[in-house]
């Protein structure tokens, strides 16, 4: 079912790749082209059957109905302003930026039609040669509309998402990125932290633990630093919660506590069953 006659993104990598691809498998746009800073990113994109045409430049946009913007929070927020002198002010514009006050506030501005997303899908990989179409199936959605957000762009939106793979759900910005410290960011931070505590010496001794606990450490590092520094006060929260919980457990094994010790393991255990 076709939602829109032309789609363009802006970022051909991992997710913006991927939703090229899943819109093409689905049929949900007549055309979809691509924007990246990179002509290989380009090429690679299109060799791989996920955009009919490329640009470094953004004049390809100009007469898309829908824009995605699927680079890191801070180049959203730097392109808004030159997208939006490009791009035809009827189009519907969202993005998948991980933080989303900051850029809800800032697009919600600069464009008539737009609607904040964030899909809860993919890897510590990057690049158009890890997107599939199927990236989002059976994944969650996020979208962060505001009392200003034009009903018929939100619903087109939701359905995009939808027809995509998602469970979409809504959520104000600031709920969001409250909620996202402690499900995404506080783990991708305390991987990194963990990875860096190791003795590079003691690597190759690792077993599936280490690697279990660290795989999120290998996510993009400029993707993560913009992140953190976007949602900096929620996130010190988050982190001062892990904090005290850490402390529990040093305080416990310092004074030979079995018994506490005990509760905050099975305390642990069965909290982390009801994850799915």
């Amino acid at each position: 079912m076709k939602l829109f006659n032309k789609v363009a993104i802006v970022g051909t990598g991992l997710i913006g790749g991927s939703i090229a691809l899943a819109i093409k498998k689905k049929k949900l746009a007549g055309e979809v082209v691509g924007v990246s800073r990179h002509k290989r990113s380009l090429l690679l994109a299109k060799r791989k059957g996920a955009i009919d045409a490329g640009s470094q430049a953004l004049d390809i946009v100009k007469d898309a109905d829908l824009l995605i913007l699927a680079t890191p929070v801070n180049t959203i927020i730097d392109l808004a302003p030159r997208v939006a002198k490009v791009v035809n002010k009827r189009c519907i514009v969202t993005d998948v930026g991980s933080t989303k006050k900051e850029i809800v506030s800032i697009l919600g501005k600069a464009f008539p039609n737009y609607v904040g997303s964030h899909p809860l899908a993919g890897s510590e990989k990057r690049s158009i040669l890890n997107a599939h179409a199927n990236i989002f199936k059976d994944s969650l959605c996020i979208l962060t509309p505001t009392e200003n957000t034009h009903k018929k762009a939100l619903n087109k939106i939701r359905m995009l998402w939808s027809q995509l793979g998602a469970r979409v759900i809504l959520l104000k910005p600031q709920t969001h990125d409250k909620i996202l410290s402690f499900v995404s960011h506080l783990p991708h931070t305390v991987a990194f932290s963990l990875i860096n505590s190791i003795p590079v010496g003691y690597l190759k001794f690792a077993a599936t633990g280490l690697k279990d606990a660290t795989r999120i450490a290998a996510s993009d590092s400029q993707l993560w630093e913009d992140i953190l520094l976007s949602n900096r006060k929620n996130i010190l929260k988050s982190i001062e919660f892990f904090q005290d919980n850490l402390s529990k457990i040093k305080s416990a094994i310092q004074r030979k506590d079995k018994k506490s010790l005990a509760l905050i393991l099975k305390k642990a255990q069965l909290k982390r069953t009801k994850l799915a």
